[in-house]
């Protein structure tokens, strides 16, 4: 079994079947995207993955070019209950979270997941990082870490849009970095 098998056995094993692979150099970073965290994501400052917790968009370029393989995964969904959705995003965070330590084990030591949603492991999220509860599973979304999810996913043909209604389909994303 060659390494992308294995990797791909790994992502089916935990229920994750709609992934394709990506240069992460080809990952788009923009400042725009962390705006639109600082001016106007209600988890900006309220919970520990969030900016400003996490690094600039400077260092965020610099984290991705490190890295030559990556996957992203897709997930569909629509959810128009608050809590609900927040059940599911942290059902897949969860299984994500998986998926990092399983390639991380399968001896891939830079593997790191970027959540589809805001981490939700915890009941109650905390601001600080320091103060995290759960800082070995938590792990920042794309937005966080600047990326242009919806440049960066139509590369690959997956679709995105801005949703208008709480009640459409979501296409959510997570990110891989495996080496």
């Amino acid at each position: 079994m060659t390494g992308i098998e294995r990797l791909e056995t790994i992502a089916r094993h935990h229920g994750f079947t709609d992934f394709k692979w990506i240069d992460p150099k080809a990952i788009i970073v923009s400042q725009w995207v962390r705006m639109k965290c600082e001016y106007g994501c209600s988890n900006y400052g309220r919970i520990a993955s969030c900016p400003p917790n996490t690094p600039t968009v400077e260092e965020c370029r610099r984290f991705f070019a490190e890295y030559d393989t990556g996957m992203v995964f897709h997930f569909q969904q629509a959810i128009k209950d608050t809590r609900k959705r927040r059940a599911w995003s942290a059902k897949v965070n969860v299984g994500l979270s998986k998926v990092e330590r399983d390639v991380f084990l399968a001896g891939y030591p830079k593997a790191f997941m970027l959540f589809q949603g805001a981490c939700r492991l915890c009941a109650e999220c905390v601001a600080a990082r320091a103060e995290c509860k759960k800082p070995d599973l938590s792990r920042p979304t794309p937005e966080a870490m600047a990326v242009d999810v919806f440049a960066t996913v139509r590369q690959l043909g997956y679709p995105i849009e801005v949703l208008t209604d709480r009640s459409d389909q979501m296409n959510r994303y997570g990110f891989l970095m495996v080496e």
